[in-house]
């Protein structure tokens, strides 16, 4: 929270000539966008239901719902922003909002009689409805805060990885004492009318304030370029393969970060889980706020080399030092999941951000399906070092990446990065 208060602070300090013509409406919608994404962060929580519910439909395990649910999260960024530069933020959020709800709400008449109707209410409904609302409530929020898209987009993409170091306590409690299926009724109906209503603030800033915006940057003198336009440019290639290869030490780790923890021991399995929500969060927000400071392509780097640090020093650390392997893939997979939302929007522009993000977060989907598969095809239980070792060498790749899109933006200074 002091990051936000230091932003806010330098912001009131800012000069007439540097400081954006600031709207009383903008810190509504920012307020609103991040309940609403903090609501949307259920998606990473699918670890605390599995057990119970593959109970409760008698089945072995439902864990492959949370795959289900990336894919479906993916193809609502991808569709929902292709919707809301059709028709707007408002509608648009209210949507995923009603989806994100009602699917988890329809999970809790699930039954062992139909046990596999969950991948459809919890992971397609669910997954779809948290994607679409996730897009609409980044993309306008750029918008307001062109002056400080870092900062902004921080706070929404943090509160959607803060989600879970509330909701998982909360979770396990109203598990343990009212069930898995009241528990999904509870959810279910407190985002029905938590997120609904806040759907209703997000809006996009008029032309006239668009057209106050100062600098080489804004949104006046950037090309705003259509989806079309933008998959014929290298630098949509490199931003959307880099994400694909830095991400995998975070989905390599994710479904087993328990097991590794309870080998080392009891203490620190029960710190793994909440350790990840944690620096995930913290990652999405710092790694965002400092690439106002050192710029977009540092911040790239930096995510990068740290999961390369943690992936291989994971494969013999132990105890604490395990721990300390586990921060800094989630803090590096947070600032990722936050910082690519902006690097978009300074190559391709806010116009079309809905659509344009929607294609390169295909990237993020695409890691999250095929680099635990390789995982579980090459990796023996308890033995997890070959996929580690993949995990970083996809992170050097995901650097290669990195430095020919900064060769291309030197090439194209209108390219901002």
């Amino acid at each position: 929270m002091q990051v936000v208060f230091n932003n806010l602070k330098e912001e009131r300090k800012m000069s007439e000539n540097e400081k954006v013509s600031a709207s009383p409406n903008r810190y509504i919608v920012l307020i609103a966008g991040v309940i609403i994404q903090f609501c949307a962060g259920i998606l990473y929580m699918w670890s605390k239901f599995n057990k119970p519910v593959a109970k409760l439909l008698e089945l072995d395990s439902t864990a492959l719902v949370a795959s289900v649910m990336l894919v479906a999260f993916v193809m609502g960024i991808l569709i929902g922003g292709r919707i809301l530069d059709k028709i707007g933020p408002r509608i648009t959020c209210l949507i995923g909002s009603i989806m994100l709800a009602v699917g988890i709400l329809a999970s809790s008449f699930v039954s062992s009689s139909a046990p596999y109707m969950i991948y459809l209410t919890y992971g397609i409904i669910g997954g779809f409805g948290v994607g679409t609302v996730y897009t609409c409530t980044v993309s306008p929020i750029q918008k307001w805060f062109f002056d400080r898209k870092g900062f902004a987009t921080g706070l929404m993409v943090g509160a959607f990885g803060f989600s879970l170091v509330l909701f998982g306590p909360l979770a396990d409690y109203l598990i343990g004492d009212f069930g898995i299926s009241s528990t999904f009724q509870i959810f279910g109906l407190a985002f029905l009318v938590i997120c609904v209503p806040a759907s209703l603030f997000i809006t996009n800033p008029s032309k006239e304030y668009l057209d106050r915006l100062k600098g080489p940057s804004s949104p006046s003198k950037q090309k705003q370029y259509t989806t079309k336009e933008m998959i014929n440019t290298k630098s949509f290639y490199l931003i959307t393969l880099s994400l694909f290869l830095v991400l995998p030490a975070f989905f390599m780790l994710n479904p087993i970060a328990q097991e590794m923890s309870e080998i080392q021991a009891a203490s620190i399995a029960s710190l793994a889980i909440p350790l990840i929500g944690i620096c995930s969060a913290s990652g999405r927000l710092f790694i965002t706020w400092v690439s106002d400071r050192i710029g977009r392509i540092n911040s790239l780097f930096f995510i990068a080399i740290t999961p390369i640090i943690g992936a291989l020093a994971i494969t013999f650390a132990h105890d604490y030092a395990f721990l300390a392997c586990v921060a800094l893939i989630a803090f590096a997979f947070g600032g990722a999941a936050g910082i690519y939302a902006i690097v978009t929007s300074d190559h391709f522009g806010v116009q079309n951000m809905g659509s344009n993000y929607g294609f390169v977060m295909l990237g993020f989907g695409a890691s999250a399906l095929i680099f635990p598969f390789i995982s579980t095809q090459l990796s023996s239980p308890g033995d997890y070092t070959i996929s580690f070792v993949i995990a970083a060498v996809a992170c050097a790749a995901s650097m290669v990446c990195i430095l020919m899109l900064n060769a291309l933006k030197k090439k194209n200074p209108d390219s901002v990065a």
